[in-house]
Formats: C-alpha cells, structure tokens, sequence
C-alpha cells in the first residue's frame, strides 16, 4: 500500500489529505483561529458543579463552558490538584515528580462536588474539540504523547498496545522503558514501537519529559482560562500517528511549513527526510494531484461506486444512516445472494473509507442488500471489520440484524468533516439564468484596466473556468493576442476546474491573489 500526504496551505488554514494508492481516505482541516485541539492543555476555571449530571462545567476561555464528567477526572486528580496548589503558590519548584508525593485514587462511583469546587483551578486536557452548539469536552487525566510512548504523570504502570502480541516484545519493550522513565510517572508504549531500537525510544521519551518540563515552568504564570501546553500542527500530528516506511511522498504547498515538516521528519526518521518534497507547480496542489475531484465526488448525499451500486448517506442530530443499494448493476437472476454479496462487499470498502474521510461519529446504521445465508452475512461482517482496522478511530461493529442492519459506533472527537458538493448556483443564485457572456468578459476588461493601469501590477495572470479560458485563448488573433497589444503585456491565463462559470481571479507575479 502507497502512502502520500498532501498538504495545501491557504489564507483560511491547512488542509491535509491523506492518499492510499491514490486514494483519498483521510481529509483534515486545520483552521487557523483553531485554538482548542485535542491533546491542548488549559488551565481551566470550574464555573459551575452539577450534581445531577456528576460533572461541571468549565471556562477554558470558549464561547461557551467546556464539559467536565467525573469519570474523565482521572484517579490521580487530587494529586494533579495538590501539584497546582504547591507550584502556583511557589512551595514545589522542581520540574519532575521525583519529590512529589502522590495522593490516593478517588472513588470510581464518588461524586464530583466532593473533589472540586466553584472558582477552583484545574489544569484541564481537551478530549474533544467543540461540536455542533457544544463547548469542548475536557479531561483531567492528563497525558502528552508522542510517537512510540505516551508519557503519563502521577502513574507508574508500564502499558503496552495490546496490538503487540509477541511476549519476547512486550518484555524487551517494558525492560527498556523501565530503565529510563522518571519516578512518578507512567508510560504508554505504542504500537508503532514494536521492534524499535533503545535509542528511537529513548529519545521519544526525553521529548515528552521535555515537554511537561515547559508545562511546569509556565503553570505558575498562565492565567486562568488560558493554554499551557499545546499540542503540535495537525500535520506533526498525523505525521507522528502514521508515519512509516510506506509513505513515499509528502508534498507541501507553503515553504514554512515544509520547513516545520521536513525538521519533524527529520527528528523522528531521519532517513524517511528525502520523501518531504515541496510542490512549486503552476496548478493548486490539489488539483495537481487529482484531490479536488476526488472531494466532489466523495461528498455529498449520493456516493457512487465503480460497479454501477451507489451509497445514499443522511444525517441527523442523533445519527448517520447509510443505504446500499445496487443501481444498475446487472443481477444474476439465477444468483441473486452472490450479487447481493459482491455489492455489499463493494460497499463495505467504501463505507470504511467514508467513516475516515468526513470523520463520521457517533451511531451509524448501514442498510445492505438483504442475503439470507447466514455464511454470506458472515463473510460480509468479517471484510466490513478487516477494512475498519485500518480506522485509527476507536469503533465497535455488531453483527447484522435479522432486519439486516449493520450497527457502528465510532468515537468522535473533532466535527464532522461536511463539504457541501451540491447548493446555490453561484452564477444564477438559483434563478436558473446567468450573466451573458459578453457582459462577463466586459467584467473581466474592466477588472484588467484597473489591475494594470491603476495598480500597476507587472506579470499578472487571469484564473477562469476552463470554458472561458478556452474562449479567451481561441484563434490566433485571440483576446488573450489582443490584450498583448493593448498592454503590451501578456496576461497569463490559467484554467481552473473547480471555479464556477462565471468565477474569475487575478493573481500577481508572486503567485497572490489581487483583491478586487
């Protein structure tokens, strides 16, 4: 399996796609002003204790209170409590827990006005980012992770991912934690760190507890409602997560993040460095690689398949349902039930991929094709749980009903990936009708006058659709000739197939768009 990741910086932020076999399987989105990730560290101010939900609500500085259950305090809350006492007051001053004496676990089945209390601070994790009308959902149980281990404070149990099944590993892994992590704090070991050597983890390790030596050195000084720590760009972050020795290319739009990337790859592989390329082509990197069709074409209620099935995808407030159904695909009518199967399977494929592109969570219903041999139903529930796997999400999959309902669940902890692929015509604003196009065109001279004569920009180049572009290029002695002459300049024009008919932009030499 070929692994690219295709990164396109832009004004309102980074957008990261994820390419398996040149297909795109992940999108993420990264917005600048985003300034509650998971994984972010606040120090949070408890508003508000509800008794009746045993949990509270908490100002981490967003429009509305972040959420706080008691279940997500963490056993070892008083001692996190007790470290914030003593640091902000000035009486513990050493950046580790090597002095610090930990207090006892709370009571599983407590209650959540026993340990906090209104105006008290708290250092608070964001376990989800806000969705939909919600604040943040927040943890106390704090962890910072990193590429092979998570290190976990006020802890010290060794973890390994059950994903390592051989004990000669586990033991050799826990043998090489053991002897380097710091008193009072647990580790995590990851899966991607089976078969790794003393040193890569080592190092993984030394990064962390670098990492909560700057949170202790700003917890005395961070006022409330504000970030401590912060986790890294959602690129680091996916690049830390996934990379492995099957990526080939990451290509980056933005010279300082390829910089940014290239630096962390360099860290943490260093010999998989010459795979960061970054990408000067004259077309936008998405369209470049094909990811622009591929986004309008994956989104949207309707998804079609390659076999002539197609996907009906709805949403609503409680849950995501998805209906299968066979389209024109030609049916066997003398083997209906191995028809069904194909289809399903085909769909199944593609529901996976789906779950990871819009980042679909919560309760999902599929409705397949009905088959009635309990063997064929198997096999279908067996391939829909193999193409999960792939689903860094944590889910769960029942077995079919007897209505034929396939039932998933699937964490969620940023919103839902929604690209609108069909709304309001923006040529007609649904009127059905547009500007003629020799109007258009008189827009766009005029648009050029200004841009040329008034801004004396130098080196410009139009963007059109490619229907227009097509049109302003046609002949020898074409408008794009004759506006040579007219400016003795020639004005570079670019096709672009994602703009609207009628949508057209100017760009300076330096590749920046000319506001208008």
């Amino acid at each position: 399996m070929v692994k690219e990741l295709i990164i396109n910086s832009n004004p309102g932020g980074v957008t990261i796609a994820l390419l398996q076999d040149k297909q795109l399987v992940e999108l993420n989105k990264e917005q600048i002003n985003n300034s509650y990730a998971v994984g972010d560290i606040y120090m949070g101010r408890i508003k508000k204790i509800m008794p009746g939900l045993n949990a509270a609500f908490v100002d981490v500085g967003y429009e509305k209170d972040a959420f706080l259950h008691y279940l997500d305090l963490g056993p070892q809350v008083q001692s996190l409590l007790k470290l914030n006492k003593q640091v902000r007051g000035n009486s513990y001053k050493d950046r580790l827990l090597d002095h610090f004496t930990r207090e006892a676990d709370i009571d599983k089945g407590g209650k959540i006005s026993s340990v906090l209390s209104k105006n008290q601070l708290l250092p608070v994790q964001i376990a989800k980012e806000p969705i939909s009308t919600k604040g943040p959902r927040l943890s106390s149980d704090l962890s910072i992770a990193g590429r092979f281990v998570v290190l976990v404070p006020f802890s010290d149990v060794i973890s390994i991912s059950k994903k390592i099944r051989s004990n000669t590993e586990r033991t050799r892994l826990k043998k090489i934690v053991e002897g380097i992590k710091p008193a009072n704090f647990g580790v995590i070991i990851r899966t991607v760190s089976e078969n790794k050597g003393v040193t890569e983890i080592q190092k993984d390790l030394l990064d962390l507890i670098s990492k909560w030596e700057t949170f202790m050195k700003k917890l005395p000084h961070t006022d409330p409602s504000k970030k401590i720590l912060g986790e890294m760009g959602r690129a680091s972050t996916i690049l830390r997560d996934l990379l492995n020795d099957e990526f080939t290319h990451v290509y980056v739009n933005d010279p300082a993040i390829y910089e940014e990337v290239k630096s962390y790859v360099h860290e943490i592989s260093p010999e998989l460095e010459k795979i960061v390329k970054l990408y000067k082509g004259k077309d936008p990197i998405f369209e470049h690689f094909g990811i622009e069709k591929q986004i309008k074409a994956s989104f949207g209620k309707t998804v079609n398949l390659a076999g002539g099935a197609y996907l009906v995808v709805e949403h609503t407030e409680a849950l995501h349902v998805i209906d299968v159904n066979s389209g024109n695909r030609t049916a066997n009518p003398e083997n209906q039930e191995e028809n069904a199967l194909m289809v399903n399977k085909e769909a199944a494929k593609e529901i996976a991929r789906q779950l990871r592109l819009r980042d679909m969570g919560g309760i999902v219903v599929v409705d397949f094709i009905d088959m009635h041999k309990a063997p064929n139903r198997k096999e279908l529930f067996d391939f829909l749980r193999s193409e999960m796997n792939l689903d860094r999400a944590k889910h769960t999959i029942l077995p079919p009903s007897k209505f034929g309902l396939v039932q998933i669940t699937r964490q969620r902890v940023r919103p839902e990936m929604n690209i609108v692929t069909n709304e309001k015509c923006p040529s007609c604003g649904g009127t059905g009708e547009i500007k003629a196009s020799i109007v258009l065109l008189d827009d766009i001279v005029a648009n050029l006058d200004y841009v040329l004569n008034e801004q004396a920009e130098k080196g410009i180049t139009l963007c059109v659709h490619p229907y227009i572009g097509a049109f302003i290029k046609k002949g020898f002695l074409s408008l794009q000739m004759k506006w040579f002459f007219k400016y003795n300049q020639w004005i570079k024009v670019r096709e672009v197939s994602s703009y609207h008919l009628t949508e057209f932009h100017f760009l300076s030499a330096k590749g920046e768009e000319i506001k208008l």
